[in-house]
């Protein structure tokens, strides 16, 4: 009956405001994987959906189909339960370096398929690629093998893997149909479920840094995903985490490696730990290795203080080509960046810094773009620190003396001085799922 599925008649019953079934749902995925729907019937069908909006059933029955528009991975050897992370995207988002490894080092595996950075956010991959020789394109086959011996692999999508959300992702950045809940859920979920995992901790950020502003709409995001998750037999969870400043002090690519290996190491900023720590807890919880999130705080912190997770780091690299880590790039020029007043910092624009990076070259504005690994930004001061005149607010890593010159003004209207005592807000705010 499928096969008697016109493109005109499915795009008419989203457009009229019907629920389509998933038969009508699948037709749609098949047109966008195979070509059988021209790229003028995919547009009008994302509008519909755009503008119609889906139910929880058929957001799942997308998310299913775009799953299965390609390979699953079949990670049925690997007999540790197997768990991912899944962060929105911020400003100094790192987490994944280290609490990959982390987790992994408490026996749970953690199968962890990452993308690129692209505008103001950085990727995962483009960090662990400022490591020399880390190979992040693996085969699904060597996906399999790594996290079967090693216990956790980092790579890149692959070809085989919901190849629909990549035609139809396209498609939605040339339609204004990207910022649509029903869309960005099966957007991500459908590549996540696609790892081969059994069970899923997403991180919804919300504020300035943020995709997603307002915490109300980050938490219909996580509500929704979870929904899904769950839905489709994973058990899902999701922690809505604030995103007004930069999380950590460092922001670009072999600075954030080096910060996070000071995590695994237990010298990691407050801020960063606390978020590492509250999602690798929820982690071992879903694998059922911990009984609780105290339980599983306790035992994350037990592998950084006696250097199990450390070591997992290393063999991580190691197994994905990854050589010594003091070879990574570093900037040619580092500048400091001192407060033009004393006082107590009131705000650390996350946006300003984030843009402020891009344009030292941390980042790419578009895809095609090449990333300096080298630049950034370290030393990040924190809201409520107390700066006296002069003090160093960031130090600026340059390869550009006139991009140096540009990031240090950027810094400076990024920190707000001022006379009050302030008290940053809570970085977990809500618990989903």
């Amino acid at each position: 009956m499928s096969m008697m599925l016109l493109p005109q008649q499915v795009i008419a019953r989203k457009r009229d405001g019907h629920e389509l079934t998933g038969e009508e749902i699948g037709a749609f995925v098949r047109g966008a994987t195979d070509g059988a729907w021209a790229d003028y019937q995919l547009s009008a069908m994302l509008m519909a959906i755009f503008t119609r909006g889906m139910t929880t059933a058929e957001t799942v029955a997308l998310t299913d189909a775009m799953m299965k528009s390609g390979v699953v991975a079949d990670l049925s050897s690997v007999k540790a339960p197997k768990v991912d992370k899944h962060s929105t995207g911020g400003v100094g988002d790192k987490i994944s370096i280290h609490l990959a490894p982390m987790v992994a080092a408490c026996g749970v595996a953690v199968p962890m398929i990452s993308g690129r950075g692209l505008g103001h956010t950085g990727g995962t991959l483009d960090k662990l690629e400022a490591i020399p020789g880390f190979r992040v394109g693996l085969t699904l086959e060597e996906y399999r093998e790594k996290v079967e011996r090693v216990g956790c692999a980092l790579i890149g999508q692959t070809k085989d893997l919901a190849p629909a959300d990549k035609k139809l992702y396209a498609l939605r950045d040339v339609t204004a149909t990207v910022e649509c809940l029903p869309l960005i859920c099966a957007s991500i979920m459908c590549k996540k479920l696609a790892e081969g995992i059994d069970a899923l901790v997403l991180d919804v950020k919300f504020g300035g840094g943020a995709f997603m502003k307002k915490k109300e709409d980050a938490r219909a995001l996580a509500q929704a995903m979870v929904d899904i998750g769950n839905a489709m037999g994973k058990p899902t969870r999701a922690l809505l985490t604030a995103m007004d400043q930069p999380l950590g002090r460092a922001v670009g690519n072999a600075l954030e490696v080096a910060e996070s290996v000071e995590c695994l190491k237990g010298n990691g900023p407050a801020d960063l730990m606390e978020v590492t720590y509250a999602l690798g807890a929820e982690m071992l919880c879903l694998a059922k290795v911990a009984k609780d999130v105290k339980d599983g705080e306790a035992r994350l912190r037990e592998v950084v203080e006696n250097g199990a997770a450390l070591k997992k780091f290393y063999e991580i690299v190691a197994a994905q080509g990854g050589g010594d880590l003091g070879g990574m790039a570093r900037a040619s020029l580092q500048r400091e960046v001192r407060a033009e007043k004393a006082g107590v910092v009131q705000a650390v624009d996350a946006m300003e810094v984030a843009l402020a990076a891009l344009r030292l070259g941390a980042g790419r504005v578009r895809a095609e773009d090449a990333v300096d690994h080298a630049v950034g930004f370290d030393g990040l001061v924190k809201i409520g620190e107390r700066v006296a005149a002069g003090g160093v607010l960031a130090v600026v890593h340059a390869n550009d003396e006139a991009k140096s010159a540009e990031a240090e003004a950027a810094i400076l209207r990024a920190v707000k001085i001022g006379d009050a005592a302030v008290v940053p807000g809570p970085l977990v705010a809500a618990r989903i799922g």
